[in-house]
């Protein structure tokens, strides 16, 4: 265990892990009411970088996760040089919010690491769920949504559509007005229309924790996105 300099470095931080999305099931609780579970799979991640207010101006960690086949050189070398032998599939730098958390930034000999309870990270070290969660946390989940392509106002904003009867036989699906007469005399920034629907970054809080392993993590409720999926698990604040 390397030598802590000081103690805590920093502030406490939320407990932050990259997962693809897993399967969407149920299970049932002790009243026999169906809970819908979404399974997160941690099948690889390693600490790569941690960043500090005082030094870069800002918290935040830099993970590797997954496994794939091809690297780029820069990456490479970063991942070389902090021992990690592995091909992620993915690196990101998530920034931290400062809050009540079990993890803190701390100060080794040479570098920064985690402290998460009895638990030291350093550069370079796997990251374990079973460390970073426990069941009955609640968490915020980020994640690319299902892409749906081109769509009409209908599908894409809920619109009710026009007139069924009195002769309308073709405006069942049609926007309406979407531009005023004389003034302004053109179509206003930021009108709902038709166009193209998904592929945005969604997150979606307060999920509940209900079961951790070493490899797994099951949140109470749906995860934006299809199955491997790359997800952001942060504790939410």
């Amino acid at each position: 265990m390397p030598v802590l300099l000081g103690g805590n470095y920093c502030c406490t931080m939320q407990s932050v892990l990259i997962a693809e999305k897993g399967k969407t099931t149920q299970t049932f609780d002790t009243a026999s009411r169906r809970i819908p579970v979404t399974t997160l799979t941690v099948p690889s991640l390693h600490l790569v970088d941690v960043k500090t207010k005082e030094k870069h101006g800002y918290n935040a960690v830099k993970l590797a996760a997954g496994t794939a086949k091809k690297i780029d050189k820069p990456t490479a070398g970063v991942l070389k040089k902090v021992g990690i032998t592995t091909v992620p599939r993915r690196v990101k730098e998530i920034r931290l919010k400062q809050t009540t958390d079990r993890m803190s930034i701390v100060q080794t000999e040479s570098q920064f690491g985690l402290q998460v309870g009895d638990h030291t990270l350093t550069v370079g070290s796997a990251l374990n769920p079973e460390v970073l969660f426990k069941v009955g946390d609640r968490v915020d989940v980020s994640a690319v949504s299902k892409g749906k392509g081109f769509q009409g106002g209908v599908k894409r904003h809920g619109f009710s559509g026009g007139p069924k009867t009195h002769g309308q036989s073709d405006r069942h699906r049609a926007p309406g007005s979407i531009g005023s007469g004389t003034t302004p005399g053109r179509i206003r920034k930021g009108l709902r229309m038709a166009g193209r629907m998904g592929g945005k970054n969604i997150t979606v809080k307060g999920l509940r924790v209900i079961a951790v392993t070493d490899k797994t993590i099951a949140v109470k409720g749906l995860v934006p996105g299809v199955p491997g999926t790359s997800v952001v698990v942060q504790l939410a604040s």
